[in-house]
């Protein structure tokens, strides 16, 4: 009877907090189960053998008592510590604004194979010391449509109809705008077709398949300035994770 409540799964801690003297509650996102919280009994120790499986970001297997509260982790077996992640203080940065974000935006218990992928490849990217400003932006744009926000990216916002050229994005209208539609929103953000292109690409991107990506400045600001205004405006998330990485960036 107690084998049938074990479970077994594969996932990322994407939250672990302390909890008491000695224990943690760890957040895994898993293919199998999508979110679950876990208690992980003495894990706080350093000589527990939970220790390790229970830090933050780290990719393994996960054997825990199901229950119809928080479930108990019983043990773990590490398949990869994203070790360069905790390494870097700029990574780090970006990793934790990643999976705050995933948390913030999903619900328990709601598996997404297509979400763990995303999730697993942007970590081991950052891992691997591509571009993690690049992978942030490709991970927000997508997590858009989780959101249920994601702009309107192939008509103008304004006139629904497809043009051949657009001059501006507008968070309130929530997409591209022509130039007969610039006035529907004075506050609109001009974006270059460069910009144009990589927000349309970071939609559909497989992130299996990604290359070397080398963004200009000028792009990287103008889609900074288009996500972290869009997500401000539509999304009504506050992270922690967030607040920090800008003042990083500040110092970057």
């Amino acid at each position: 009877m107690v084998n049938s409540l074990l479970r077994k799964i594969e996932g990322i801690v994407i939250r672990s907090i302390d909890y008491g003297e000695s224990n943690k509650i760890i957040t895994i996102y898993s293919q199998e189960t999508g979110k679950i919280g876990l208690m992980a009994r003495g894990a706080k120790k350093t000589n527990s053998r939970l220790s390790s499986i229970s830090q933050l970001f780290t990719y393994g297997h996960f054997l825990y008592r199901s229950s119809k509260g928080l479930g108990t982790l019983t043990q773990g077996e590490i398949i990869s510590s994203f070790r360069s992640i905790r390494e870097d203080l700029f990574k780090t940065a970006y990793s934790a604004y990643i999976v705050e974000l995933l948390d913030k935006l999903t619900e328990d218990k709601q598996p997404s194979a297509s979400l763990f992928s995303l999730l697993y490849n942007t970590l081991h990217y950052i891992n691997d010391d591509y571009d993690a400003e690049v992978l942030t932006f490709i991970f927000e744009t997508k997590m858009l449509y989780v959101a249920g926000i994601a702009p309107q990216l192939d008509v103008c916002a304004s006139c629904n109809q497809r043009r051949d050229r657009y001059l501006a994005f507008s968070v309130k209208e929530g997409g591209f705008l022509c130039s007969q539609c610039l006035q529907a929103d004075r506050h609109s953000i001009k974006v270059s077709e460069a910009t144009q292109k990589l927000l349309r690409l970071f939609m559909t991107l497989d992130l299996k398949r990604l290359g070397k990506i080398s963004l200009k400045q000028e792009t990287r600001a103008e889609i900074k300035e288009v996500l972290e205004n869009y997500y401000e405006t539509h999304s009504g998330l506050y992270l922690k994770s967030k607040r920090f990485l800008s003042q990083l960036d500040k110092f970057d």
